[in-house]
């Protein structure tokens, strides 16, 4: 892991030929993500500054002074200047994005609904929004509004025609006990040995994510070896995570306190090894086989019968992976699926498992012969 560059801008006077890996990049977001190439990056993790409006210091009760956010990145002059920056960092992110890639975006009450209605403006789809509820989060002192409890991240996609991002249901359902997974998400923030500290015992920055919020978006959104690029770095949590699960980060960080701190941080973690990280991956998530690839794949010849699962009833496999029935003056052809559905005077019926073709063994699904056409694919 390197830092591509300790100058802003420099050593990149024009689009990189080739998609960086496993670096950051330092100076701003917008003018760093047009140098990368288009359609590259499989993921976009984004912790944009929330644009807190805070007005004068935060103390607790004993007058003791709250470490708030108020550095200067989080400030815009108006709400004009914070969506003017959100549409630009958004359209640069979209473009090196692949069109079936995923965007991840956090923020709180202050943000989220103006990078919401954003992110629909310039076409992006929403796929979900989760709500991370903090365990721990900080009390309200003033007494005068709920807790801040949650905060809110979209997942969306480029646009509604992007049908193959990833998401890996299945994994996620064996993470959460067999149980789906859900989109409220009750998780701690960073503290502990987890929170960096200069030192002084300050922290390093002020709104460091924890580690978990992220294990959770990488494991349900990306798979081993795609990229993911944090426009917004800090102290390097999405490398960190990245890292340890086998994917690919790009920072982009103009703070030279906070790459330092990252680069530490993401040098330290040493990822499992490649067994250890893969997903569990369900039929939704395999590649979908037509019947007649079978056929093709010689598996299944035209003028060979399918029987349902007692031997009873048969059809004739055609040419063309159709499939004709006829007996005592009943006639139906047409797809696998089809068929199964008419002779059992059904309105659907998934023909890779009604239908079964005789071997030594007896009789088989044909759905069996799906695997060996993956297995195939897959070599």
């Amino acid at each position: 892991m390197r830092t591509a560059s300790k100058r802003p801008g420099a050593g990149f006077a024009s689009v990189l030929p080739s998609l960086p890996r496993d670096v950051i990049l330092k100076g701003d977001c917008i003018p760093m993500m047009e140098k990368l190439p288009a359609k590259s990056v499989d993921l976009i993790f984004a912790d944009p500054p929330y644009n807190l409006q805070l007005q004068g210091d935060l103390h607790r009760p004993d007058q003791s002074r709250v470490d708030a956010v108020d550095d200067a990145w989080d400030q815009f002059s108006d709400f004009a200047a914070y969506d003017a920056f959100t549409r630009a960092w958004l359209l640069s992110a979209r473009r090196v994005l692949k069109p079936d890639g995923g965007l991840w975006v956090i923020g709180s009450y202050h943000n989220i609904f103006r990078l919401g209605t954003i992110l629909q403006d310039l076409g992006f789809w929403i796929l979900n929004d989760i709500v991370w509820r903090k365990t721990n989060p900080m009390p309200n002192f003033r007494g005068r509004r709920f807790a801040n409890a949650h905060e809110t991240l979209i997942w969306a996609a480029p646009s509604p025609k992007a049908k193959r991002y990833t998401f890996n249901y299945d994994a996620l359902k064996a993470f959460n006990d067999d149980l789906q997974m859900r989109s409220d998400w009750t998780l701690p923030i960073c503290t502990g040995e987890e929170r960096l500290k200069d030192d002084t015992g300050r922290k390093v920055h002020p709104t460091q994510k924890p580690e978990s919020l992220l294990y959770r978006v990488l494991l349900s959104t990306t798979k081993p070896g795609e990229t993911v690029l944090d426009p917004f770095f800090g102290t390097g949590t999405t490398g960190a995570v990245a890292k340890k699960l086998g994917r690919h980060f790009i920072g982009i960080e103009r703070e030279q306190s906070y790459i330092d701190a990252a680069e530490a941080r993401i040098e330290a973690v040493r990822p499992a090894d490649a067994p250890a990280l893969s997903v569990v991956q369900g039929k939704r998530a395999q590649p979908r086989i037509p019947f007649g690839t079978l056929l093709e794949a010689g598996l299944v010849k035209p003028g060979e019968r399918l029987y349902d699962p007692k031997g009873r009833l048969s059809a004739l496999v055609r040419a063309d992976a159709s499939l004709i029935y006829e007996k005592d003056g009943r006639r139906h052809e047409g797809s696998i699926h089809r068929v199964g559905a008419a002779v059992q005077g059904l309105e659907a019926c998934n023909g890779w498992v009604f239908w079964h073709m005789r071997t030594k063994e007896g009789l088989k699904p044909i759905d069996c012969l799906r695997d060996t056409v993956r297995g195939a694919l897959a070599a």
